[in-house]
């Protein structure tokens, strides 16, 4: 099977798994793929808005099912957690909002939120909200980086065209873990 007819059967599930799981990376994909025309570009970009909501929707039921261990409660004494959590509470919305942009706190993110006293309800509207913004980011930067590559490299065969744009997100992701590693995290002086 060539892997053209692999993504014609199976890209929108692989794209969806890999929008809750992994996240950009698999977006990104996404919209390269789309500029291929293996799958259309709004199917691409709303299977990584699904599978993102999906996968911040089960790590806050996580969190919410684990609040109830007492190694999390425990885990949540710490005054570090403590502080982000008055945060978060403080600011959920625009937390909810942003936290997976944030290189980092994806996973955690809603793990945490499902441990704190913000409501079932707004957390899935503000999940809704960011995961449709993310997913049409994500996939829209893949698509114009397959445009890009195309204008530079010319036609490529479609092996060629993910590799490139697979390495050009590794490197993306690898550098933005390293300019966080790099920054002073908040609370040392």
């Amino acid at each position: 099977m060539s892997i053209e007819l692999l993504i014609e059967n199976y890209g929108l599930l692989a794209i969806f798994l890999g929008a809750a799981f992994e996240g950009e990376t698999a977006a990104f994909l996404g919209g390269v793929i789309a500029h291929r025309e293996l799958l259309p570009y709004w199917s691409a970009s709303l299977a990584a808005t699904a599978g993102s909501f999906a996968g911040d929707q089960f790590w806050f039921f996580a969190g919410r099912y684990a609040a109830r261990w007492s190694l999390v409660r425990r885990l949540m004494e710490k005054p570090a957690l403590a502080r982000v959590t008055q945060l978060l509470e403080k600011y959920p919305t625009g937390f909810i909002l942003a936290f997976r942009f944030l290189v980092g706190l994806r996973t955690i993110s809603p793990i945490v939120i499902g441990t704190t006293r913000i409501s079932t309800g707004k957390f899935v509207i503000l999940n809704a909200i960011a995961a449709l913004i993310w997913g049409q980011l994500f996939t829209a930067l893949g698509y114009l980086f397959g445009h890009g590559i195309e204008q530079i490299l010319g036609h490529l065969s479609l092996h060629r065209h993910l590799l490139i744009a697979f390495g050009a997100a590794a490197v993306a992701a690898a550098a933005a873990l390293a300019f966080r590693k790099m920054r002073p995290s908040a609370g040392h002086s």
